[in-house]
């Protein structure tokens, strides 16, 4: 009886004749989580079969440390605690047991990798037997398996029962080809494609709530992102830029390779407040950015420009702006928040982990430089004239020279 984790997609196995590019996408990224959690010495594997991914060299000490990583990577939907065995009946019972007796019992620490309903009863739980059999040579049926496996668990532990409709405990088996696979709980995993199967990006990477949440949801649909930050020190100081380093350290759970880049932004900044009407302050500061978020994407091989933004959320939110922000850049902008609410955003952010850091009372280029009363309704003619003092190409030109990527390990 061998262990290992069984780990499932989704999304992908809809993709007919592209679908081996998919997986192997999935495979090179959990093999590259791995890395990080895993010693020289342990002969962890992760190969493919029939739909499926499994990971061999799983111990009782990895196995945790191994679920909660594969189970941040993008285009995993889940990834179970498992056995294997042979395709053998006897085999397969006495694994079942075993694996039953681990799930009440938690010797493997699964209800701490995926907790149990609350209101599971500990001294009398319930389960069901799940079987599906894609090897249609196995002699049984699956509903024969069913039978055979729930007697036997119930002979050797009594105080156990049945519940078709609504156990505490699913006992999955897939009888396979080579070997029968048998797993009682997932891990939840963020779902959608692997990263790096649609293209590169680069995320405008602020130290709020929004923007890493943006990131996040391009990972999810398989962008490789790099995070861009506009930075105005000593306006805004060290820890401004750390916050954002932490946010950073965050997202590297879905992708490891994460690239951050910091954007000096000061001077451009400073000519806006001595040049450019209060009121169209910030209008043409997003412009701005835009304008340094091109000549970035064209640098680093990015193919759009992500941000934050919501509709309505604020000032420079409103379709107006938006349209006029837009206008100034190169590459399309993408932003996978624009129809959430604040509570959805704020939700998701408290998901991936962001959120205690976004809210550090540290603020960025963007908070600190609000006017009163922005314009809420401009127009590109409005903004052109607003911003006809400014030296455009060459404050974009040396904020790109000035670029620097930053460590996040």
């Amino acid at each position: 009886m061998d262990r290992i984790l069984l780990i499932r997609y989704g999304e992908i196995g809809l993709k007919g004749q592209n679908r081996t590019f998919f997986e192997d996408a999935l495979l090179r990224n959990i093999e590259r989580v791995l890395q990080n959690v895993t010693s020289s010495k342990e002969s962890i594997r992760v190969r493919k079969s029939q739909g499926r991914l499994f990971v061999t060299g799983v111990t009782l000490n990895n196995e945790k440390d191994l679920i909660r990583a594969i189970s941040k990577v993008p285009g995993v939907v889940g990834v179970s605690p498992a056995v294997s065995v042979e395709n053998d009946i006897d085999l397969i019972i006495h694994a079942a047991v075993c694996l039953m007796q681990e799930a009440i019992d938690g010797t493997v620490e699964m209800k701490k990798a995926v907790p149990v309903r609350a209101d599971v009863n500990p001294t009398m739980p319930t389960f069901r037997v799940s079987t599906k059999r894609p090897n249609k040579n196995f002699p049984m049926t699956s509903p024969d398996v069913n039978q055979k496996i729930g007697n036997a668990i119930l002979q050797n532990m009594p105080k156990l029962s049945v519940d078709l409709h609504n156990p505490d405990i699913v006992l999955h088996i897939e009888i396979r080809d080579q070997r029968t696979y048998l797993y009682a709980y997932e891990a939840k995993g963020p779902g959608g494609l692997p990263i790096g199967v649609s293209g590169k990006g680069t995320v405008l990477l602020s130290g709020g709530i929004d923007s890493p949440v943006s990131a996040y949801m391009a990972m999810k649909r398989g962008v490789d992102i790099c995070a861009l930050h506009f930075w105005s020190y000593p306006i805004t100081g060290e820890r401004s830029k750390e916050k954002v380093v932490d946010i950073c350290k965050v997202l590297t759970q879905f992708d490891p390779d994460l690239r951050l880049y910091i954007a000096p932004f000061t001077e451009i900044q400073t000519n806006i407040i001595k040049d450019c009407p209060e009121t169209y302050r910030i209008t043409i500061m997003r412009r701005m950015m835009m304008r340094v978020a091109t000549s970035f994407c064209k640098q680093t091989g990015s193919q759009a420009i992500f941000t934050g933004e919501s509709l309505g959320q604020v000032a420079s939110q409103t379709l107006e702006s938006l349209t006029v922000i837009e206008e100034a850049a190169g590459f399309p902008i993408l932003r996978p928040l624009i129809c959430f609410d604040k509570t959805e955003i704020v939700s998701k952010s408290r998901e991936i982990g962001t959120y205690d850091i976004s809210c550090q009372p540290y603020e960025d280029c963007c908070s600190v430089f609000v006017p009163k009363h922005p314009v809420t309704r401009p127009t590109v003619k409005e903004a052109a004239a607003a911003e006809r003092k400014l030296n455009i190409d060459e404050l974009v030109n040396r904020c790109v020279l000035e670029i620097q990527e930053v460590s996040v390990l």
